[in-house]
């Protein structure tokens, strides 16, 4: 599986941006992770592909949302009333098949390069 994400840039807090995770092949989940500076990697969202079941972490529940395309090779991640605490490098991440842990970063097996999201308050 390989992935590519794009979508980010810079904006001002209350506005809203789309991030997409193009992905050859059909994973079992594709996540979004990010990171900010200084800070470790933290899950954001994730989407199960079987059963379109959603995961978000509480820090973007309400205001974030995932979804995939109807061509299935897309995940976007859409992103509203962003903040200045959400200016991080945001990752996708797939996995393949097998015991799924959707917030653990380990979980994932294939990565895409990241995309800069930045919040100005």
């Amino acid at each position: 599986v390989q992935l590519q994400a794009s979508g980010g840039g810079l904006v001002q807090a209350g506005d809203s941006l789309r991030l997409s995770c193009l992905a050859s092949g059909r994973p079992y989940a594709v996540g979004w992770f990010r990171q900010a500076p200084g800070k470790e990697r933290e899950f954001v969202a994730a989407f199960r592909y079987g059963d379109s079941y959603e995961f978000y972490s509480d820090s973007v529940k309400g205001r974030f949302t995932i979804s995939r395309s109807n061509a299935e090779n897309t995940v976007y991640l859409q992103m509203n009333n962003l903040k200045p605490e959400d200016t991080a490098v945001y990752y996708c991440a797939a996995h393949e098949g097998g015991y799924y842990y959707a917030t653990h970063e380990g979980t994932y097996n294939y990565w895409g390069q990241g995309t800069q999201v930045t919040v100005s308050s």
